[in-house]
């Protein structure tokens, strides 16, 4: 794709962008059209770029006034879009102003500069941006001739639906909008039907379709202690990056727990971690100053971490819709990956559900630190007498060998390092 501004070209080389994906090739020239579009598409398919570059393409940047407004439900993907932006921003000849807008930002000193002068290219969540546009009635976004929402469905969710709305009405008939969204929810259509002309709907790897590129491994806990099942996953993986998600902070800590008692370099992320450390352990997590990261849902949508090699469901999410998101995580960008979710008895017709959105499951146990496959999820074994928990002395001999096959650590290092350049040595 040739844009008209040579930086976005020089800036696409040194990022490393060889080849668009399939949402960016598809999407770039409707939106360099003007087109109004709705893109359903999944997490991890290139969707921030193929919003960002056309705007940058058509951005006049000797103009002073707000040309592009992004809405994100998050203020973690708030930041994440903004980081996006600053760095194809740095190889324009001019200088253009983006500006961040979220909960825990500076507001006074938001009001101050907005009393001075205007953004050209403006990313926030919801509330901020209505408290900035209506409220204040200090951020002038009627002059953008772009409107966007990405994680549409995330937004709705959360119930920002309102505050968009009312940011929505202040632009012109004009405005272009398009919307990105992992799904199209029925309560989304009257907010499409009302703000969107004539929109161009892009269905664009459909849940049915899940990357290909994750192997999906259930394991079923049977008579074991969860914890017991969950020690043989960790000695049977030698993981580049791991994400461990549990529905409840409560089961956080026992994993968090367990990897910490255990000498695994560990970090746990909830919704009780205050939103600057927050920040700060994702920052840490991308430099790889981790092996696992426990988490619940809070990391399973939006956020951009590059690497992740495995996904552990120690609990199933109730909504088989993120299991999808969660899986989401890893398989990114033509790198494979690997999802291992523990599942019961009672998980039978969540397990259904799973496989008629199209996911191909693979039934595993675990012997001597393999993985092996199970013929069928009904497939009776011997019942075992339940384990007790392993302590200590058992632990120290289940430490992982270090000849793990297939070498899942050193291929994805050895991919990532290609993409680029070579990666920071891990700590701890």
């Amino acid at each position: 794709m040739l844009f008209s501004k040579l930086y976005l070209q020089q800036a696409l080389d040194d990022i490393g962008f060889v080849q668009l994906t399939e949402v960016q090739a598809r999407v770039i020239p409707m939106v360099m059209k003007g087109k109004d579009l709705i893109v359903e598409a999944k997490t991890g398919s290139g969707k921030t770029h193929a919003f960002l570059l056309p705007i940058f393409d058509r951005l006049d940047e000797k103009k002073p006034v707000v040309q592009a407004v992004i809405c994100a439900p998050t203020r973690e993907l708030a930041t994440q879009i903004t980081n996006f932006a600053k760095t194809l921003a740095t190889y324009s000849p001019e200088a253009i102003d983006i500006r961040l807008y979220t909960g825990g930002g500076d507001r006074n000193e938001e009001i101050r500069r907005l009393r001075q002068n205007q953004p050209q290219i403006v990313i926030g969540t919801p509330g901020r941006l209505l408290d900035l546009i209506r409220q204040e009635n200090l951020l002038k976004a009627y002059t953008a001739n772009v409107f966007v929402i990405d994680e549409a469905d995330m937004t709705l969710d959360e119930g920002f639906l309102t505050d968009v709305d009312g940011i929505a009405s202040v632009f012109s008939k004009e405005v272009q909008m398009l919307v990105f969204s992992a799904t199209i929810p029925e309560k989304l259509q009257p907010f499409l039907r009302k703000y969107l002309d004539n929109p161009e709907f892009m269905k664009i790897h459909p849940l049915r379709e899940h990357n290909l590129a994750i192997s999906h491994f259930l394991i079923k806990t049977r008579e074991q202690q969860k914890e017991n099942l969950f020690a043989e996953i960790i000695t049977a993986i030698n993981p580049y990056l791991a994400i461990v998600f549990a529905n409840t902070k409560e089961n956080c800590q026992v994993v968090y727990d367990w990897l910490s008692e255990n000498k695994y370099n560990a970090v746990m992320i909830t919704g009780d971690v205050p939103y600057r450390k927050r920040k700060q352990l994702i920052e840490r997590i991308r430099k790889l100053d981790f092996q696992y990261v426990v988490a619940t849902d809070i990391l399973s949508r939006g956020i951009d971490i590059e690497g992740i090699s495995h996904i552990i469901n120690y609990d199933l999410p109730e909504d088989p819709i993120f299991y999808i998101h969660r899986t989401g995580r890893t398989g990114r960008m033509n790198n494979d990956g690997i999802a291992i979710s523990l599942y019961e008895f009672s998980d039978y017709q969540y397990l259904d559900r799973l496989e008629s959105l199209g996911i191909k499951c693979t039934y595993k146990t675990i012997k001597d630190r393999n993985f092996v496959d199970v013929k069928e999820r009904d497939e009776r074994t011997k019942r075992q007498k339940p384990l007790a928990p392993i302590d200590r002395k058992t632990m120290a001999m289940l430490k992982p060998s270090k000849k793990v096959k297939p070498r899942y650590k050193a291929k994805r290092k050895e991919a990532l390092s290609k993409k680029s350049g070579k990666r920071p040595a891990r700590k701890g």
